[in-house]
């Protein structure tokens, strides 16, 4: 497999980046996975076997295959023959895998469909969560800001993390909250639910009182979006300040559970090789 990657990786003239990329997931790159599904696939239609562990070589009927000189091999062009067909029906014994594969295009592998599916919920909750988030008070957005910092790992307890929060009447500043538990430095942060874009002059005004402060860490926590311009502000000055944006914070509170809470478990199991490594032929 590693020989055929490197090879496809060439055959294609796929840049580095292009060969890192990920699943949604971050748990396989895209290249590898479609590797192993194209061999899978190759294989149950017979066109290739596996003469011994980590092996695969093309079948006779492979050969013939390549000799018709077919345009391009799919999903559809191996359901010719009987075996393939078979395989795919089993691998459809469930209304859901039905749904999941035949809602997306043909080049897309399983794992893909299933990680697509997941990235469209989690899209919808990020949503509906920014949807509640602009419904509630201003005071309860910034106590939500500060838990979701505490299961971040910063502040210590929430009781301390959120004991300044509304509470300092510097301009500009929402809270402080510790940037460990020991509370050897403090982040300052400025959190606004806004429906807008934030542009450079709130930005700069956050810096300012950071500056009045003699700050150098600010978290700006929008459940809107930031101007080009005021992204780019941020990259150019001494003092670090993080944006986070409506989009950011929905998939932080996301990941973790903040305002969410689990509704279904799937686990996805592959063969474990090392098992069969000592088992005899």
């Amino acid at each position: 497999m590693r020989d055929a990657e490197e090879f496809l990786a060439l055959e294609f003239k796929l840049t580095p980046t292009e060969r890192a990329e990920l699943l949604p997931s971050g748990q396989q790159g895209i290249f590898k996975n479609r590797i192993g599904w194209a061999r899978t696939y190759l294989k149950k239609a017979l066109l290739l076997e596996s003469p011994k562990r980590g092996v695969f070589k093309i079948t006779a009927r492979g050969l013939q295959t390549l000799k018709s000189n077919p345009s391009k091999i799919d999903k559809k062009y191996l359901e010719q023959w009987p075996e393939f067909v078979e395989f795919q029906d089993v691998s459809k014994s469930t209304n859901e895998v039905k749904v999941a594969v035949d809602l997306t295009p043909e080049t897309t592998t399983p794992e893909e469909a299933i990680e697509l599916a997941y990235q469209g919920l989690r899209d919808q909750l990020a949503q509906e969560l920014l949807t509640r988030i602009l419904t509630c008070s201003p005071t309860f957005f910034e106590q939500l800001v500060v838990e979701l910092l505490v299961k971040m790992g910063y502040g210590g307890s929430r009781k301390d993390a959120g004991e300044r929060i509304g509470q300092t009447g510097d301009g500009g500043i929402d809270g402080i909250i510790k940037e460990d538990r020991l509370g050897l430095d403090t982040i300052f942060l400025q959190a606004k639910r806004w429906q807008g874009s934030v542009g450079r002059p709130e930005i700069q005004k956050f810096v300012g009182a950071l500056q009045g402060q003699r700050a150098r860490k600010g978290v700006f926590i929008t459940t809107s979006t930031y101007t080009k311009d005021a992204m780019n502000y941020v990259s150019h000055i001494e003092t670090k300040v993080v944006l986070i944006d409506g989009q950011h914070l929905a998939n932080l509170m996301i990941d973790f559970d903040v305002g969410v809470s689990p509704a279904a478990s799937y686990i996805v199991k592959r063969v474990d090789s090392d098992y069969f490594d000592d088992v005899g032929s």
